[in-house]
């Protein structure tokens, strides 16, 4: 390959997509409920509860006003992640891809050996910076739906599952790409759910208020 051959694919590699993925999967990592349990010295969320570490699971074991702080701080690194992305490609895709970088980060993140949370509280992030409407739609409809049932899990694949409808009905026009990504979201919500539903069909979830009794043994 000649020199000016290997300028030229470096050149044509979008670096500054890539750039943004990396940014957003980092942001995502950064474990808010992990954080708050430590300044709080609270429980090793990872070994207590559902052994998520989102903001439900910090709410039964710790209280609301630390869960309410861990949804705000995981739905902000997703707005975040999902403005660098629209800044750095000049994109709305590159918001849309960001926000999925940065949902995997909180699900799976580096920073804590790949053990994270469901990625609701960061998919609401996502989902209100990319189509506000729609999310806005879908919150009010969860708020309601929990207040009947009592059961996040329940709410909360239920918003993925109608923000996607939404997305697909009247804000892809047609474009594929926005298509595959709400029902990606969704998908991959309803996934890391699957122990909630064995526990809905079992009927043992864990309805709202609920608290889960942490040992001194759980505690940092």
């Amino acid at each position: 390959m000649t020199h000016e051959g290997g300028l030229f694919i470096m050149s044509a590699i979008p670096w500054n997509w890539i750039l943004s993925c990396i940014i957003a999967y980092l942001l995502g990592s950064v474990s808010f409920g992990i954080l708050i349990s430590r300044a709080a010295h609270g429980p090793d969320l990872r070994k207590v509860g559902s052994k998520s570490t989102g903001a439900s699971n910090v709410q039964r074991t710790m209280g609301w006003k630390y869960g309410l702080l861990t949804f705000a701080g995981d739905a902000g690194k997703a707005v975040l992640a999902c403005w660098i992305g629209k800044l750095l490609t000049g994109d709305q895709m590159g918001a849309l891809l960001c926000g999925f970088f940065v949902i995997l980060g909180h699900n799976w993140p580096v920073f804590f050996r790949f053990k994270g949370g469901k990625g609701v509280a960061s998919s609401c992030g996502v989902m209100l910076f990319c189509f506000p409407l729609p999310a806005c739609i879908c919150f009010v409809l969860t708020i309601g739906l929990i207040a009947l049932c009592r059961y996040i899990s329940v709410g909360s694949m239920s918003m993925l599952t109608l923000y996607a409808i939404l997305v697909t009905a009247f804000y892809s026009q047609g474009n594929l790409w926005i298509i595959v990504w709400a029902w990606t979201l969704a998908l991959l919500c309803i996934y890391r759910h699957h122990a909630n539903i064995q526990r809905l069909i079992q009927g043992k979830e864990n309805r709202l208020g609920n608290r889960v009794i942490v040992s001194e043994g759980d505690r940092k």
